[in-house]
């Protein structure tokens, strides 16, 4: 039996010509043993596939796509190869190559000294095929000018061939609708003496019309009708030929009246549409490509105590890497030399240059913009950001938003229908004693009305976009699911303590029992306690504990040069505090709970301890020989932007809830500052959870934001899970969202950009809808005579491709998508 194993791949896909296409090989890829999981993207024009490398090979998978009539676009690069001596040389560098996993075809030529790689850029980088082969001992330069893009290669070459075959066809429509309407001009147009000689003239010049500017129409319709999957191309071939054909029996049986002037027009239409829609479906993708050209190329790294250039695939984890003021930063990690600010812009949207110092964490395609900056290479390769963020939007693109099940389910239905409908008209207008002709006309423009490329265009091109300007502003939205769900919130659970709060709290108050009665037992045994022994006596007890409260007590003693040593004995009470033994004295530190559970008296620090907690501070006891000594006081300031994001959230009409471990009284306190009306307090990180469960059985929709790590059960139990200020670690598996920066305002930004993108989904989908369901009725006479323009095919060549190409320009004016934050009204 197979091991249960799963690879993904992302392949690029061209021929598709609308959505039925990618409907096509989605229907045929599951029919291979081994394939878990496959969705096509029309829009991007990409397939995502998980399976069994043990049950099917890439091979095997690329050549289904090519079996139902489409193409795997691989990438071509040739290299310069220096150091080959002879033939040996050669095939080795050929052997290496071809094993390696997304390299095609390697063809090393040893008297040009150069290498013809066929690859697959998602799988192996170009990089990394040269590391390859300076691995074996060659060295390579890369051709001048870079290597140009595959698939914007393939792009711009379909884009040309519309242009050239609009060019003719449009240069032929012209005189064919001028001698088709020759009757009507005030003049005469030259004739040869020639029986029939305008019906031949437009038979001559519609035919190369028909058969070499349609071709690619034809093609698409056998395969989709080979396929059993009848898509757009269908209904255009049909229509457009149903009128040349037609036209040629009335010019060779000079019966009836001529329709050249409908079947090149029609095609001038189509291809005028197809050319448009391919235009704006690159534009669509322009963030997502601009994500991929972003990596650095070489790098500057120390070795054996020069400074030298190399590769950018050549660095190592451990690597010193020197960067000067302009230069990009090819990895990540940490500074151990220099100052400067950085432009970090392309990854987190900040515009604002960020300040680096000593122990500071750079990121791979940001720029140095000031000083020189020595740094210590922490990830390479696929483990830098930029690639887990590339990694996170492509699989982004290749998940479908439920609305887009939906859609497919409609346009798999949507051609047959359309034949259905058009063959009915024909019938009935034909029976109604209409004539051949106008049943005919009506037949045609049935078919050509018809559009299911915008309904499928209408969701993977505004997700695209939507997907792509969250990237450029550090939103990291991992799926359609998420972008569509997000904007149907009505209720944003805030964890407390580093997401609300910095998280990094510091001592505010240190209160002797002594300073506060002099008439208590402690006060007594302890006169002379001071603020120092007090700190001293709680850092002593905290030194071994992990939580953030003690570490600012443990900070705080020794930025007083307080000698923190080692207890004779520790204890941590988890929900309570820490108990310790030092210098012969048993030392408490922690809540109520804890002086009550070892029957310490609280009561002359109870009423400071509680104007502690209104102040938002968290107030520890610590208890000396069984005597309350004193009080110590930590507070967490907020994040920087969480009061900005709050007041925007509600003022969406969202409901904010945070959520806390703390006690209620230090909750309400923090939440008065931030703005938050609801607050879920004493919540032991376990249960966070089950918080979030329990606003979902009131019927709510919820996102929990939090740090991704300690909220990893919350976020998973949320409808959307926002991990926020995740930095360097952005490919966690927790959270539907990823924020990475540190700001609250993303959680805004990420909520108003799903809305944004459902209102252009919505938006397409209604106008691809409407457009069907009013038109295609037009189109079959049902308002004849009142509008007998409408059925004229050419007008319904034109509003079909008007209804595409619309669709994807209103998708792409998601670019313009600015945020409405509370701090800029």
């Amino acid at each position: 039996m197979a091991r249960e194993e799963k690879k993904r791949i992302v392949l690029d896909i061209g021929g598709m010509s609308c959505v039925t296409c990618a409907q096509t090989i989605e229907k045929r890829l599951p029919k291979l043993k081994g394939i878990i999981y496959a969705t096509i993207n029309f829009a991007a024009e990409k397939a995502i596939i998980d399976y069994n490398p043990n049950l099917v090979d890439q091979k095997a998978i690329e050549e289904a796509i090519v079996e139902v009539g489409y193409k795997v676009i691989h990438q071509n690069v040739t290299l310069k190869i220096t150091g080959m001596t002879c033939a040996t040389c050669a095939q080795t560098i050929e052997k290496v190559l071809n094993r390696k996993e997304g390299i095609y075809r390697v063809t090393v030529n040893l008297a040009l000294e150069t290498a013809n790689i066929e690859y697959n850029p998602a799988q192996i980088s170009l990089e990394g095929i040269k590391k390859v082969i300076r691995d074996v001992g060659y060295d390579v330069i890369e051709p001048e000018g870079g290597v140009e893009d595959a698939e914007q290669k393939e792009r711009d070459r379909e884009i040309r061939s519309l242009k050239y075959k609009l060019a003719f066809s449009a240069a032929v429509t012209i005189p064919v609708v001028i001698y088709s309407n020759s009757r009507f001009l005030p003049f005469t147009l030259p004739t040869l003496p020639v029986d029939n000689f305008i019906p031949l003239l437009l038979f001559v010049l519609s035919t190369p019309v028909h058969f070499i500017v349609g071709h690619g129409f034809f093609v698409g319709a056998y395969k989709a009708l080979r396929n059993k999957n009848p898509n757009m191309d269908v209904l255009v071939a049909i229509g457009t030929s149903a009128a040349y054909f037609y036209s040629v029996y009335v010019t060779f049986s000079g019966i009836g009246n001529l329709y050249y002037t409908t079947a090149v027009s029609l095609m001038t239409f189509l291809i005028l549409g197809r050319l448009l829609e391919a235009t704006a479906k690159g534009r669509t993708s322009a963030a997502i490509r601009k994500l991929m050209g972003l990596r650095a190329k070489t790098a500057h790294v120390i070795r054996d105590g020069k400074e030298i250039e190399v590769p950018v695939e050549d660095v190592q984890v451990g690597d010193i890497v020197v960067v000067r003021p302009g230069e990009k930063i090819p990895v990540d990690g940490v500074v151990t030399d220099g100052y400067s600010g950085v432009d970090e812009k392309v990854i987190t949207g900040e515009s604002i240059p960020v300040e680096k110092k000593i122990g500071d964490s750079v990121v791979g395609a940001t720029i140095n913009k000031t000083g020189m900056l020595k740094f210590k290479a922490t990830k390479v390769g696929a483990d830098t950001v930029l690639a887990q963020i590339i990694k996170l939007v492509e699989n982004a693109l290749g998940s479908k938003a439920p609305i887009q099940r939906l859609v497919d389910v409609v346009s798999s239905y949507f051609v047959p229908a359309v034949l259905i409908t058009a063959t009915a008209a024909f019938l009935v207008w034909y029976l109604l004693g209409m004539g051949f002709i106008f049943a005919l006309t009506v037949f045609i423009a049935v078919l050509i009305i018809a559009c299911p490329c915008a309904m499928g265009l209408a969701t993977p091109t505004a997700i695209m976009v939507g997907v792509g300007k969250g990237a450029e502003n550090g939103v990291l939205i991992k799926s359609g699911e998420a972008l569509e769900t997000a904007h149907k919130l009505q209720v944003v659970v805030f964890d407390k303590t580093g997401t609300l709060t910095k998280g990094e709290p510091e001592v505010t108050d240190i209160i002797p029992a002594a300073s506060l009665t002099g008439t208590s037992s402690a006060a007594k045994k302890f006169k002379k306690l001071s603020e120092e022994d007090l700190l001293q006596f709680a850092a002593i007890a905290e030194k071994n504990s992990e939580h953030p409260l003690g570490e600012a007590i443990v900070r705080m003693a020794k930025e007083r040069h307080l000698e923190v040593v080692d207890s004779e004995f520790f204890n941590a009470i988890p929900g309570y505090g820490v108990e310790v033994k030092y210098d012969k004295k048993s030392v408490l530190l922690g809540n109520r709970k804890l002086m009550e559970q070892n029957n310490v008296n609280i009561g002359q620090l109870e009423e400071k301890m509680r104007q502690l907690e209104e102040d938002g501070k968290t107030a520890m006891l610590v208890a000396v020989d069984g005597e309350a000594s004193g009080l110590i006081a930590v507070a967490d300031t907020l994040m920087e932007y969480s009061v900005d994001a709050v007041k925007t959230l509600q003022r969406m009409g969202l409901e904010v809830i945070m959520l806390t471990g703390d006690n209620e009284r230090t909750a309400k306190a923090i939440a008065r500052q931030v703005g938050v009306d609801r607050i879920l307090a004493e919540v032991l990180p376990g249960d966070k959870a089950s918080e979030i469960k329990r606003l979902q059985d009131e019927g709510k929709i919820v996102a929990m934001v939090g740090d991704g790590i300690n909220d990893a059960p919350a976020l998973a139990q949320a409808n959307i899970g926002i991990a926020v200020g995740s930095g360097t670690d952005v490919a966690m598996e927790t959270g539907d969202i990823v924020l990475v920066k540190n700001d609250l305002r993303d959680v805004v930004i990420s909520i108003q950009l799903s809305r944004a993108t459902m209102n252009k989904i919505k938006q397409g989908l209604f106008w691809a809808f409407a457009y069907n369901i009013a038109l295609i009725p037009v189109a079959a006479g049902i308002l004849y005579p009142f509008m007998g323009v409408l059925l004229d095919p050419v007008f319904a060549a034109a509003a079909m491709a008007t209804s595409s190409v619309s669709v994807v320009m209103n998708a792409s004016l998601l670019k313009r998508f600015k945020p409405k934050l509370e701090s800029q009204n």
